[in-house]
């Protein structure tokens, strides 16, 4: 197996590329580059269909900022919820029970 350091990136216009024959073939490498930081973009036919890069780590804060222009539950949301778990608590008896 190889390394990330083995794959054919190549470098034109400032863009890193890499076919999708040879990203196919050495997906594994193409993974730890990404994983290493670099950013590829995938070509078929010398045309870019995919880019590939390093996936952004979310945190608490980017939670609370998403959440934040959404209000807060309702009594009616409130309500909504209670009766459907105790829907789902309600003990149902087992049909094939007293046979």
């Amino acid at each position: 197996m190889g390394t990330a350091s083995n794959l054919i990136i190549r470098y034109s216009e400032g863009m890193r590329t890499i076919t999708a024959t040879e990203a196919s073939r050495r997906f594994s490498d193409l993974l730890d580059a990404v994983e290493a930081g670099e950013s590829v973009t995938v070509t078929r036919g010398n045309r870019p269909i995919a880019e590939i890069r390093p996936a952004r780590r979310h945190t608490g804060r980017d939670l609370r900022t998403a959440l934040a222009d959404i209000p807060p539950p309702d009594e009616r949301f409130v309500a909504d919820v209670s009766a459907a778990m105790a829907a789902v608590r309600q003990e149902v008896p087992d049909p094939w029970g007293a046979a």
